[in-house]
């Protein structure tokens, strides 16, 4: 597949040593190697020996945030690589504040028992994983989504060359100096396929595989389709965004996409308008993905 750039834009699971569950990795180092290597900290216990500290001299905190230590500091960034569960550790250390006022209004995990009256709360709304579609059999599920352009999925970071000094900054940066021997790493982050702002699998999960069938997320086994719309850039300027974009914003003005929701609004069943049309590696993805279903 080509981007607007005319990269190439390979699956995740084509890539060599890649372990694109990581998040943030500081060091390329670290987001390569197998996971028994990677440093695991306990940033609860970082946490409680920090408030430990005697934090008397103003040039020992560098936070924003919050307080924390140089040493703190130095301690999250030794080899060390966060996934998507981890990464929300490190951002309540650094950034707890923040986090809290988040969290107070969205939540990000998985839910163990869906009829566990606290998922009524509306923070677990947005959470398909803390969610499950209500009990309407004769409805129908759809993703529709754009694919065929590189898209960030992680970011390679290092301490700032200003770390030492008197500030509140965290000290924490892309660095844009780590490129790969492809366009699947450049410039501190690795892309995969997308829609320049939406991973694949992040699109196209739920439907591919969490909703598909009869599972705890989808307890009436209501229908679910995947729809993919391969970017195709404008030919010239009088196309303006495009009419078979698949980017982010401009796949409103996607014929393609325009047609099938009219006729899905219109009463057309998913199989009436060709079922499953798939250009990506999603299906083959989503059965990796170890999830209680």
């Amino acid at each position: 597949r080509k981007s607007s750039q005319n990269n190439n834009v390979k699956p995740e699971s084509s890539v060599e040593h890649t372990r694109f569950g990581r998040i943030i990795a500081f060091g390329k180092h670290a987001s390569e190697q197998p996971s028994s290597q990677v440093s695991s900290l306990n940033i609860k216990e970082l946490s409680r020996i920090d408030k430990t500290l005697n934090v008397s001299t103003s040039c020992e905190i560098l936070s924003e945030y919050g307080k924390m230590s140089r040493e703190s500091i130095v301690k999250l960034a030794e080899n060390t690589a966060y996934t998507a569960t981890t990464v929300l550790d490190l951002l309540r250390f650094i950034a707890f504040k923040m986090m809290r006022r988040a969290e107070d209004h969205f939540s990000h995990g998985v839910a163990e028992n869906l009829d566990d009256p606290k998922y009524g709360h509306y923070k677990y709304w947005s959470n398909p994983l803390e969610t499950k579609l209500p009990d309407a059999p004769d409805m129908e599920m759809h993703c529709l989504y754009g694919v065929g352009i590189p898209t960030e999925r992680s970011y390679i970071y290092k301490l700032s060359t200003s770390f030492g000094k008197c500030n509140k900054n965290i000290p924490f940066r892309i660095d844009r100096s780590v490129d790969g021997d492809d366009v699947c790493l450049k410039g501190g982050a690795r892309f995969v396929d997308g829609d320049e702002s939406v991973p694949v699998i992040s699109a196209g999960f739920m439907c591919a595989k969490g909703w598909r069938g009869k599972t705890r997320f989808n307890p009436s086994g209501m229908e679910t389709f995947v729809r993919e719309y391969k970017h195709k850039p404008p030919g010239n300027l009088l196309e303006s965004r495009g009419t078979e974009s698949g980017a982010h914003v401009n796949i409103m003005g996607n014929v393609g996409l325009v047609e099938d929701v009219l006729r899905i609004a219109s009463g057309a069943s998913g199989q009436e308008i060709g079922g499953d049309k798939i250009y990506s590696d999603v299906m083959r993805m989503s059965e990796r993905i170890r999830i209680r279903l």
